[in-house]
């Protein structure tokens, strides 16, 4: 078909693989012993493969974004929010947009080709800053057709982040929402700029007959004004509309071959211990790698998977892009502004998902519902990214819709790497087993041989096709963790004897307390299942005595205050569950600081924690009679912070 690329032989060894595992999705011991990862050497899966099964499935759901209803998202009949055969939906029938994998197939093909009219060309850097709409997706293939590298940013970043982003990532061209438009006017650059009009339930908005924006103007946070439509590619500082790609053609033919090791995206990492870092992937490790994270989903082709995850970031790649459309499945989006649980499980229901990950924030706000009065019985399989989920929530939500929530592991880094897979047991509290196609050795970090337990590595001579290729500018970084032979993802497990990996840290997170290694994730997994916690993250407090001991910040459930007895059920709770040297020494009530992809900034409280012990000079004190070494004093209290020995046991 028009825009094919001569790489029909590693489109054929994409289709096999892709095959093997869903025709194993229920073996595991089948799927990793036959599963090798595609030889991919001149590849373009927006082509090759999206655009394949485009014409195979025409009419087949590629994209349902679910938004509230209401005139501010629905579009009139006839307008491009509204259903035609074409394949965009919304209107008064349903919520929202719904288009079809040959409409997406085509609409990327115009965008292409309206990029390349301005300039967009193969490995120029586009900062793609788009929300939950349907223009995220179509420029995402666009890109790839076009072979341009994105950088997919959050909506949430403000000007500082974003100069950052434009000067690190050499951008050449922005394509933003217009209402983000004011963050850009201070960040300096010579970058195309591309501005998308307030959609219709998702969908891309119709073209307007003012023309493009043009330069920025008029009072501040005010929108770009309109210019007249340009002739040519646009002048400096003109702020053209993104709309104005639908009068482009449908039919796109590629300028050359894109090989598989060309680059293809530059993540930001979320930066939970220092300045994020820039991960570069290729046309093969993010579209062909996450064939690993298809099987740990479990998608076959026509399901409806929904996944709760925030454009910018990498887990909305894995499970919104390329593990739904590697399926042939339909990727199903919450397109609301505001999370409410409730209406989350009535999008469950009334949209008849089939698979549903989610973060373990969403799942603990879930449990705070009656799971019993949603209608799951289309939903198979349900997951959870981001964090290790808690063994609690797991039991609620299995004890509710007979569902066993599969817990899995994998980083920007990478793709899925490790979890629990269709068809296998679980084992509450691990995160599976190796994925096909990674092998993954447990490196203990004194020794550096491989252990029970030590820091999970790829081993670079079985080099997956999902690892990047390295960080982008940071020679240093890159080789710290690429040493020894091994990838290192920082992150800690155990290995049991069946090979099931259980998370316990990262390696900056895990701590001693009277000589004892602490997991943060099992103190906090025990927490979490008592009524009143809603999330919760332990860090070492240092102690005069045990040199530290482990302190809890918990978010409580709503409606309940900060007390004294609310402090000591939540203490007595872990007494009764925990192993003396584990126990929870002190508590404290407050938020808990999240990076802008929600993952807990334990990093802050630590560094919180020892700024209050400063240079204390209080005199050492030993209640337990174990002797030293003493740190000088106590750490000051927070004001809503309570310790073990203000209760009477």
């Amino acid at each position: 078909m028009t825009g094919m690329t001569d790489s029909r032989k590693d489109a054929a060894s994409f289709r096999a693989a892709r095959d093997l595992l869903l025709r194993h999705r229920d073996d595991y011991d089948a799927a990793r012993t036959g599963f090798s990862w595609p030889e991919l050497h001149e590849y373009n899966w927006a082509l090759d493969w999206f655009d394949v099964i485009a014409a195979e499935h025409p009419d087949r759901t590629a994209l349902r974004i679910v938004t509230p209803s209401g005139p501010e998202h629905d579009g009139p009949a006839g307008s491009a929010g509204a259903a035609s055969s074409a394949g965009a939906a919304g209107g008064d029938a349903e919520r929202g947009t719904r288009i079809s994998y040959a409409e997406m197939a085509a609409r990327s093909s115009q965008v292409a080709n309206w990029l390349r009219d301005m300039g967009v060309q193969r490995g120029d850097r586009l900062l793609l800053m788009l929300g939950n709409i349907a223009p995220l997706w179509e420029t995402i293939l666009a890109a790839m057709k076009l072979g341009a590298v994105i950088i997919p940013t959050s909506t949430l970043l403000g000007p500082p982040d974003l100069a950052d982003r434009i000067a690190r990532g050499q951008v050449r061209h922005v394509i933003t929402e217009s209402v983000h438009v004011p963050k850009f006017r201070e960040v300096p650059g010579a970058w195309t700029r591309i501005a998308v009009a307030p959609t219709i339930g998702g969908a891309t908005a119709p073209a307007s007959p003012a023309g493009p924006p043009g330069p920025a103007s008029g009072p501040p946070g005010a929108g770009p004004a309109r210019a007249a439509r340009p002739a040519q590619r646009p002048a400096p500082g003109t702020w053209l509309a993104y709309e104005d790609s639908l009068a482009a053609s449908r039919e796109f033919a590629a300028d050359g071959a894109t090989h598989a090791s060309d680059p293809l995206l530059l993540y930001f990492t979320s930066g939970t211990t220092a300045q994020p870092k820039l991960v570069q992937h290729t046309h093969a490790s993010y579209p062909a790698g996450h064939l690993s994270t298809m099987y740990w989903i479990g998608l076959r082709p026509g399901d409806v998977h929904l996944n709760i995850s925030s454009p910018g970031w990498a887990k909305h790649a894995w499970s919104n892009v390329y593990a739904p459309w590697n399926a042939g499945a339909t990727a199903l989006i919450f397109g609301y502004d505001r999370f409410s649980a409730g209406t989350l499980l009535q999008v469950l229901s009334e949209e008849q998902v089939t698979t549903f990950c989610a973060p373990p924030t969403v799942w603990r706000m879930l449990i705070q519902s009656d799971l019993t009065a949603t209608d799951v019985s289309a939903l198979r399989e349900c997951l959870a990214a981001g964090e290790p989920l808690n063994p609690e929530v797991i039991e609620q939500v299995r004890r509710a819709w007979g569902i066993t929530v599969r817990d899995g592991y994998g980083q920007t880094e990478t793709t899925g790497q490790v979890g629990n897979t269709p068809g296998q047991a679980v084992r509450l509290g691990s995160m599976g087993r190796p994925l096909p196609g990674y092998d993954v050795t447990l490196i203990d970090p004194v020794t550096g041989k491989p252990a029970g337990e030590g820091e999970i590595c790829l081993d670079l001579s079985h080099r997956p096709l999902g690892l990047m290729t390295g960080y982008l500018g940071d020679a240093a970084q890159e080789a710290e963790a690429m040493r020894d032979g091994y990838y290192h993802t920082g992150d800690v497990a155990a290995r049991d004897a069946d090979g099931y990996i259980t998370y316990v840290g990262r390696t900056d997170d895990v701590f001693k307390a009277s000589d004892y290694r602490i997991s943060p994730f099992e103190l906090e997994s025990v927490l979490i299942e008592h009524e009143a916690v809603a999330e919760a993250a332990v860090v070492p407090a240092p102690d005069p005595v045990r040199l530290a001991v482990p302190k809890a910040y918990v978010s409580l459930a709503p409606g309940l205050e900060p007390s004294a007895e609310v402090a000591q059920s939540i203490l007595a709770f872990g007494r009764e569950r925990l192993a003396p040297y584990k126990r929870i020494r002190r508590i404290e009530f407050s938020d808990l600081p999240k990076t802008i992809s929600g993952k807990i900034r334990r990093v802050e409280l630590r560094g919180q924690e020892n700024e209050r012990a400063g240079d204390g000079t209080a005199a050492a004190h030993d209640p337990d009679g174990i002797g030293g070494p003493f740190r000088r004093g106590p750490s000051p209290r927070g004001t809503t912070e309570f310790w073990e020995e203000d209760f009477s046991w």
